[in-house]
């Protein structure tokens, strides 16, 4: 697994394909403690070195996972995101119901927003503490869309301060938008963004603004969504396909399924294709995606590996479905 640094912190390398945690903190439904483990194991030995959580997932159950999964693994071999900005509130008192923010799991705590210096420090050190990892290498502003004067004038700082003292490597935020990731790019200290479906072989508005902005002050991008939340996730999207964690409108439907057809003439897949796509944009350092079991983790790397002829992303911009500014061609 080909791997590439952070323009800025050369010394942090990602492998181009990313192990996403977000499924072991139960997204949408339960998985066992072994069937992540094995999705690690698998993700391990297809040569998977980045991998990413959150405490918002399953409300701290991925990191803990994550931790247990990797603890035994020589820790300079691999790198860990994790992010702030939520903290994790006991609430015993709602332990009977189950998690209303899409994790199958007991809503025995409440999400708390605070990007203030205070709310970092605190909330990094409980994600040590749940990951049992002596650090984390990357940390992501986690979705401050509704609060970006607090983030951009309390959180960056504490975490300029926290790469200062190498208590972390690198620092970043992460969104599923690409405006206000673009304005952190421009007027923050950061040194790398996670861009959740936003650029895709659906849609490539971040091409817009972030891309641009991230090629020219150094930042490396890394693409999270890839699928745009499963639209592109099958080779023919069928008509209860998900799109932003919804039900996907039948306009974009019918696109991807236009998209899926220019792909089959060209003899891959809309799954491969939009794995591949991703990453031919030099400013994506790499692409992060959800696993579940050591099956998903299989099929994405078998994806991950075909060669996607160059010619099909001119076909796609001829017929629309493509932006002409996309890039054309894979990395060497």
């Amino acid at each position: 697994m080909r791997e590439r640094a952070l323009p800025r912190r050369p010394a942090v390398r990602l492998t181009e394909l990313g192990f996403g945690a977000a499924q072991g903190g139960n997204l949408y439904r339960a998985t066992t403690d072994e069937e992540f483990a094995a999705a690690v194991d698998t993700a391990w030995e297809a040569g998977l070195r980045y991998y990413d959580t959150a405490p918002h997932y399953g409300l701290g159950l991925s990191e803990r996972r994550l931790g247990d999964a990797l603890r035994s693994r020589p820790r300079d071999e691999y790198v860990v995101s994790t992010k702030v900005g939520r903290l994790l509130v006991p609430s015993p008192e709602n332990a009977h119901r189950r998690d209303p923010e899409g994790f199958d799991v007991a809503e025995c705590h409440r999400r708390v927003w605070d990007f203030s210096r205070d709310g970092v420090l605190r909330s990094l050190e409980s994600s040590l503490a749940r990951t049992g990892l002596d650090r984390v290498d990357i940390v992501y502003l986690h979705d401050p869309d509704d609060h970006w004067e607090q983030a951009a004038t309390e959180a960056v700082p504490a975490l300029v301060e926290l790469r200062e003292q190498g208590v972390v490597r690198a620092i970043g935020a992460g969104m599923n938008q690409s405006q206000l990731l673009t304005r952190f790019v421009q007027e923050t200290d950061i040194d790398v963004v996670m861009c959740a479906g936003r650029y895709t072989l659906l849609e490539q508005g971040a091409l817009a603004d972030l891309l641009p902005a991230a090629a020219s002050r150094g930042v490396g991008v890394v693409i999270a969504g890839v699928y745009n939340s499963g639209l592109l996730s099958r080779d023919r999207p069928p008509a209860d396909a998900t799109y932003n964690y919804e039900q996907a409108p039948p306009e974009l439907i019918e696109r991807a399924r236009r998209i899926a057809a220019v792909c089959e003439t060209y003899g891959v897949t809309l799954p491969q294709a939009a794995l591949a796509f991703v990453r031919s944009h030099p400013a994506v350092v790499s692409t992060v995606v959800g696993l579940r079991s050591g099956g998903q983790v299989a099929q994405t790397v078998a994806r991950w590996d075909v060669d996607v002829p160059v010619e099909l992303w001119s076909a796609l911009r001829a017929t629309g479905l493509l932006d002409t500014a996309a890039p054309g061609q894979e990395q060497p």
